[in-house]
């Protein structure tokens, strides 16, 4: 197998912040989704570039890849882990790693390389060679934050078989579905197969238990006199009524929106940030100076 430069993938530097990392991937996640990009190789690019953020928003799973890294090897080339690197990668026994056990979610998220799952399949249910613990097969199944607001079917591939997933609307990282008989074979029966869920990273929205975040870009003057923008949700568009005088990191509520529970659905939280458009005419750049010397105290 080949080593991947995570960093490269992103188009980052190594010593980059989380915050820098995570607006690098969703310009790429939003550039390459197959459902939007016309690019050749389109789908290809969107799975290495989640597959890349998967490990670099992850404090621990950086950490041990920098360690990697460090080590002088070069993307493309030739990769055998380390001997001394197997247990930190993966979990030990009654984790949620799958013993040996070939596990794929599907989608856009999923179908990370050989390469990532040598080193973190234990973490994700994408593990080989692992001794599987008596009783349950466990996994970890990671879903788009569309079937965890709506639910719905998650198909996944184990072993040469597809199962189709019920997935409850509302569910939350770390509860457990149970698929009775589908886990490893132990003698002339099937165990238990256990699906701990995890959410797949997503290009516009984060989540803050059941609320939903989410940026909204404006230009100064649409914070300034007030403006109606049509923001995304997970249930669909909306119409957001932005007051006039909002200034950068003002929060505004779309009650509802979030993921559903009880007693009651989380919220959309839309963050404002302020982006001034690139000035690329004399006229535009003399606008500037105007608003400038306007402003001037």
């Amino acid at each position: 197998m080949e080593f991947k430069d995570y960093y490269d993938t992103l188009g980052v530097e190594a010593s980059a912040g989380e915050a820098e990392i995570k607006t690098a991937y969703r310009r790429l996640a939003r550039k390459f989704h197959p459902d939007v990009s016309k690019e050749k190789g389109a789908e290809e690019r969107f799975k290495a570039v989640n597959e890349a953020y998967e490990v670099l928003r992850d404090k621990d799973k950086r950490a041990s890849y920098d360690q990697l890294r460090a080590r002088g090897y070069r993307p493309g080339e030739e990769f055998r882990p380390p001997p001394d690197f197997g247990d930190q990668f993966g979990q030990g026994p009654g984790g949620f790693g799958n013993g040996g056990f070939r596990f794929d979610d599907g989608g856009g998220g999923a179908g990370f390389s050989d390469f990532f799952e040598s080193l973190f399949g234990g973490a994700r249910g994408g593990a080989r060679g692992r001794p599987a613990p008596p009783g349950d097969t466990r996994a970890k199944l990671a879903i788009p934050l569309e079937i965890a607001y709506s639910g719905g079917i998650q198909r996944i591939g184990i072993d040469g078989r597809t199962l189709e997933v019920k997935v409850p609307a509302g569910i939350r990282p770390g509860q457990v579905i149970r698929l009775g008989g589908q886990g490893q074979a132990q003698g002339p029966h099937r165990a238990d197969l256990l699906l701990e869920i995890d959410y797949r990273p997503h290009a516009d929205f984060e989540v803050d238990g059941r609320n939903i975040l989410y940026t909204l870009a404006l230009a100064p003057w649409e914070a300034a006199l007030g403006t109606t923008v049509s923001v995304p949700t997970l249930g669909g568009s909306v119409e957001l009524r932005v007051p006039a005088d909002s200034d950068a990191g003002r929060k505004l509520r779309l009650r509802g929106r979030g993921l559903p529970g009880k007693p009651a659905a989380g919220d959309q939280i839309v963050e404002i940030e302020i982006r001034a458009p690139k000035a690329e005419t004399p006229a535009q750049r003399e606008l500037y100076k105007q608003m400038a010397e306007a402003f001037r105290s």
